[in-house]
Order: C-alpha cells, then structure tokens, then sequence
C-alpha cells in the first residue's frame, strides 16, 4: 500500500493493526473491562514473559492482553498513532505529561548521575528536576542552552540526559535541536552504551504535526497528550517516543510507578483528537497571526513573541524546525506578549488583564493548559510556574508583565475586541 498523508494517517492510523479486529468497526469501540480472560495458565505465563520483553514480537502480531496497567488495545493503538505522527520506532503513553516526563528520567538517571537542561522550562518540570530528583541523589544543572556551544562545556561524565524545550514554556524561545543533538552525539563517540547522554526535548508547544525532534537529532521526545493531541481539554495525558531500545523500560517504569493512561482517556484523543489535529492547526495559526500582529500595534504592549511574526526573535531557527511532514512552516498557537512598564507595575498591569478576562470576556478564558479549541490565557509568573520564586524566573527569562495566550477557533474579531477591552483596563 502506498504511503498516506499525514492527515490522513492521523484519521486511520496504521490500517491493519493486531491489537484489534477492524472487520466490523469503523470506529474502535471502548473497553470497559480493566482485565482480560485467560484461556489458559500457560496463555497466561506467555503473555507476562511478552510483556516489555526487549525481543518482543510486540506490534507485529496480536499481543496477549492480561491486566489494562500492562496493556490494552486502544491505548497501544494511540501508541501506534503517535509513534508515526512523530517518526518514531515507537511510543508509551502516561496518566499525563508529568507522569511521561518523570518516566523518562527514571528510564535514563541512576543515583549520582546528573541533567543538564535548559534554564526555562514548565514549572513543574523545573520542580521535579530541583525538587523530588535529588532525593533519588540525580542533580541538575539550569543553562542556557541557546547556543550548543556552550553545551559542550556542561557535559560531564555523570551527565546522562540534557532536557529541553523548543519552543519554551511561556516565553517561545527556540533552541537550536540540531545543534543540541551534535553536540550530544559528539560526547558519546567514546562512551559506553550504557553511559550515554541522551537528548529529550518537550514537543508539547507545536504537537507532531509542527515539529519532530527526532528528525533533527532527539533521542527522545516528551508530550502532554491533553494539549493539542487532546485538543478539547477533557482528557489528561503524556507521551514518550523513541528508539526501540527504549520501550521495554518504559513499560516497566509505568508499569511499576502506575502512570497508566486510561483507555477511557485515549479512546477520545485516538477517535477525536489525532483525526482532527491538522484542520484545528491550520484555523488556529491563522487567527494566532492575527491576534499576534493586533498585540504587536497595542501602545500597552512592550514586546510579542510569535513564531509567524517577522520581529520573532529567532524566525529562521523557527521557519526551518517549525515544520509540518511536507515542509510547511507551522508557527503554532500560542502567543507571548509583556506589558509596558518596570517590572512591578508590568506585573500588576498583565494581572488587570486576565483578571478583567475572568470577569468580562467571552472568548478568552482565564485559565492553564493550552492547545485547545477555546482561546486561554494565563499569567505565568503568579500561575504556571509560581513554583519558581521571583529570582528562579528572572534566571529562566520569565518576565513579571509576561502573558501567555493559547489562540483556540473563535472568531479572531471576537478575540482582538475582547483583548481590546482587556488591555485598556491595564
């Protein structure tokens, strides 16, 4: 069979598959059932000695499915799904982004190893890695990682993962993957396989319909399923994608910490959400442009990060890593925009905006999360990454007057008039 499009291999994902019988459903149904009939003890021995056995025929023929923490149909064939959209031998779902990310360092990080990541990341991101990893004694350095170079003299023997985001959380910044995985691929020419460094960037800003890390290098990329692959805020989720040689200790790190996702949770985002990622994209960029250039004229407004605007501070890294399969620029739906003003009176000033939003808006809502179809907006200093205090998030380049907007499919008149009446209340 000739190979389909993306958009319509988000719609029919793989179109045999033997997690499933397809002979009668056009749509998979949804299991209710969190355990399997045996037909046997031996059936059953077999199908525990399968499960995230590195030799594992997993894939290639019908899987014996015993308990729904191991493994069950609709949630392995999200994983198929995934696994293409990202270009990936394959991929392990999580209850959520955070459950897929603390994975990925359980996987890759023993007791007195050390992360090198970049200094602006997701709040709790930044909390993990400062907080709860050096209980389990893995240490973290925060850099700027903007320019490789400068990752080159961060690596050291115990480094055995460098963590990024491109674009970053809130402020869009783009970092150079390529570069990154260079330099990463440079440092384990003498290493033994089981001291590489791995490079593992977050994709959640741009989804794989806009960016696939590991085209350009990654070793493994992390996603929160309950943003854009979701894309209606009502199912929670995190992904993994990776080499093969990665999966059978994702299994058994989800298996044991149980992050499972529930198959209730990724019937939605297989049926609903993969199938129709490339048409909300499309419409939200359009009005996030529009919004961005409506932001950029406001006589309020000291700065706009857009990826689609040409005063977009890194348009070049972002128009030839921001891409679509075919090689679309994909600038994506989000928006970072700072108040006017010294730092304390920006900061009261984006808090008199989405605070009128809460009030009186009626396409904009005060709320975290992006990537959904309802435009949000939130203040990351006193919000998503109120984790770090005021020092930690000058470090990490958050700024007190900064807002975060996640464009969704209103009308983009709608949502210019009612930033409109917010900013005038600023």
């Amino acid at each position: 069979m000739r190979r389909p499009h993306v958009m319509s291999r988000l719609i029919h994902g793989e179109a045999k598959t033997p997690k499933w019988d397809f002979s009668h459903h056009v749509v998979p149904p949804m299991p209710s059932s969190v355990t399997f009939r045996l037909s046997s003890a031996a059936r059953g021995a077999q199908g525990f000695a399968e499960f995230a056995a590195p030799t594992s025929q997993r894939g290639k023929r019908r899987p014996i499915y015993i308990y729904d923490r191991l493994d069950e149909p609709i949630r392995g064939m999200l994983e198929e799904n995934l696994a293409a959209a990202e270009g990936a031998d394959t991929s392990v779902t999580f209850a959520s982004g955070m459950a897929a990310i603390s994975a990925v360092f359980l996987l890759l990080c023993r007791a007195g190893d050390d992360v090198v990541a970049h200094r602006t990341l997701y709040g709790c991101t930044h909390s993990l890695l400062s907080s709860w990893m050096p209980r389990l004694d893995v240490t973290t350095r925060f850099a700027d990682l903007s320019d490789p170079a400068r990752l080159t003299r961060l690596i050291t023997p115990r480094t055995r993962a460098v963590y990024v985001e491109s674009p970053t959380n809130p402020t869009l910044e783009v970092l150079d993957l390529g570069g990154l995985a260079e330099v990463v691929k440079r440092a384990n020419r003498r290493r033994r396989p089981e001291a590489r460094v791995r490079l593992v960037v977050d994709n959640t800003f741009t989804s794989p319909l806009g960016q696939r890390p590991l085209a350009h290098g990654a070793d493994l990329v992390v996603a929160s399923l309950t943003k854009h692959l979701s894309g209606f805020g009502t199912d929670l989720g995190g992904m993994v994608a990776g080499a093969k040689e990665h999966e059978s200790g994702l299994f058994l790190v989800r298996k044991d910490f149980g992050g499972v996702l529930a198959s209730k949770n990724a019937w939605p985002i297989l049926v609903y959400g993969l199938p129709t990622l490339a048409v909300r994209l499309a419409a939200q960029q359009e009005r996030a442009l529009t919004v961005a250039r409506f932001l950029e004229a406001h006589p309020k407004v000291a700065a706009v990060r857009y990826p689609g605007l040409d005063s977009f501070p890194w348009k070049n890294l972002a128009r030839a890593q921001m891409t679509d399969p075919a090689g679309h620029f994909m600038p994506g739906t989000l928006v970072y925009f700072v108040m006017k003003g010294a730092p304390a009176k920006a900061r009261k000033a984006a808090q008199r905006v989405v605070d009128h939003v809460a009030k009186d808006a009626y396409t904009l809502t005060l709320a975290v999360s992006l990537g959904h179809v309802r435009t949000l907006i939130e203040h990351p200093a006193s919000m998503t990454h109120a984790a770090l205090d005021a020092k930690a998030q000058v470090a990490a380049g958050i700024d007190p007057g900064g807002i975060r907007l996640s464009v969704g499919l209103e009308d983009p008149r709608d949502l210019v008039a009612d930033l409109e009446d917010a900013l005038a209340r600023a």
